[in-house]
């Protein structure tokens, strides 16, 4: 078990369906303890990438949440934003006609 949970935490998710599996792992306790504040944050983080589920879970996850814990999780979403940027797309280049 203790395998399962070091990869499962280890694994970095490269778009919103992997931000969502992350928020789902935690909510439900699939492989690591149950963490609603690390749930929280990774359906933020998904919802944020344009996931269409996350920000329905992320509410019903608040719902359980004291005041102080979904601080904690958006202080935690900004924090992984900030050391995981998105690259931004290159503007696309047109021809002259």
């Amino acid at each position: 078990m203790a395998i399962e949970i070091a990869t499962t935490c280890a694994v970095e998710p490269k778009d919103a369906d992997g931000c969502f599996a992350l928020g789902m792992t935690y909510s439900a306790g699939a492989g690591v303890a149950v963490d609603l504040i690390e749930a929280h944050k990774w359906f933020n983080l998904a919802a944020m990438r344009g996931h269409a589920d996350a920000a329905q879970l992320r509410r019903e996850i608040a719902e359980q949440m004291a005041d102080a814990e979904i601080g904690r999780a958006q202080r935690a979403a900004r924090d992984w934003l900030k050391s995981h940027p998105q690259p931004v797309p290159a503007p696309a280049i047109r021809a002259a006609a």
